[in-house]
């Protein structure tokens, strides 16, 4: 003979089913820093292929002759020290100063044992170089010919690497400051700075004619955006 069932309260029956586990509110940032990236290229790609069919000449053209001689392309304006003066800003944005600038960072950091720091800083650098290399070869967009040159370059002009890399550098060891730097006027000096050195790189790029104004613009909004991609993944990751 076989149990009857025990009766189960009506109350039980009627009562709201118990809420299930709320989805987890973490944010896979590999996956965003990857999606950020891609789109960040393709964007640069195609503003990069629509300047080489001419969109946007006019505005290269005025800027760049408004730092020339008027009716004399190949003389720049002000006094005769200033190219000289100018070549000394735009080394502090070449591939060897930054690779200084990095490697002392990344070392100093190590010998604070703070690795992740360390790391964090080389693959920003590292990959944001990289990223640069790659757009301009799929670009593919050629150097100012409108004025002289005031220094030799032999790579293509879009984006301006100068620009880029400076920005990538600068911004990231500038955010990598933050966390010793807690007050708020000290933090918008040292941001400042980083600014106005990024600022005054790319501008010495076109003052020298090597680089179109928009090359530079798109340089530092490549580098800014990194930057500002890998200054999240900081704290995501390295001050959690």
């Amino acid at each position: 003979m076989s149990a009857v069932p025990p009766m189960v309260p009506e109350s039980e029956l009627l009562a709201p089913l118990a809420p299930e586990g709320a989805a987890s509110r973490r944010i896979p940032w590999l996956m965003v820093a990857a999606a950020g990236v891609a789109l960040l290229l393709a964007l640069l790609v195609w503003l990069g292929h629509e300047l080489n069919e001419g969109d946007g000449a006019a505005f290269d053209r005025a800027v760049m002759l408004a730092m020339r001689v008027p009716g004399d392309p190949g003389q720049p304006i002000g006094p005769e020290w200033l190219p000289s003066a100018v070549r000394d800003i735009t080394a502090l944005g070449s591939s060897i100063v930054l690779t200084l600038v990095v490697a002392a960072t990344a070392t100093f950091l190590a010998l604070r044992r703070r690795m992740r720091s360390a790391l964090l800083v080389l693959a920003a650098t590292i990959l944001g170089g990289c990223g640069v290399t790659l757009i301009k070869a799929l670009v593919g967009r050629a150097r100012p010919d409108l004025v002289d040159r005031l220094m030799t370059e032999a790579s293509n002009s879009f984006p301006s690497g100068h620009a880029a890399n400076s920005a990538i550098v600068y911004l990231t060891l500038a955010t990598l400051l933050f966390p010793v730097v807690r007050e708020a006027r000290m933090r918008a000096f040292v941001l400042g700075a980083a600014l106005g050195l990024t600022l005054m790189i790319g501008v010495s790029r076109v003052y020298l004619g090597v680089h179109w104004p928009s090359d530079v613009l798109a340089g530092w909004a490549f580098g800014s955006a990194w930057a500002l991609l890998w200054w999240r993944i900081e704290v995501a990751v390295i001050r959690r």
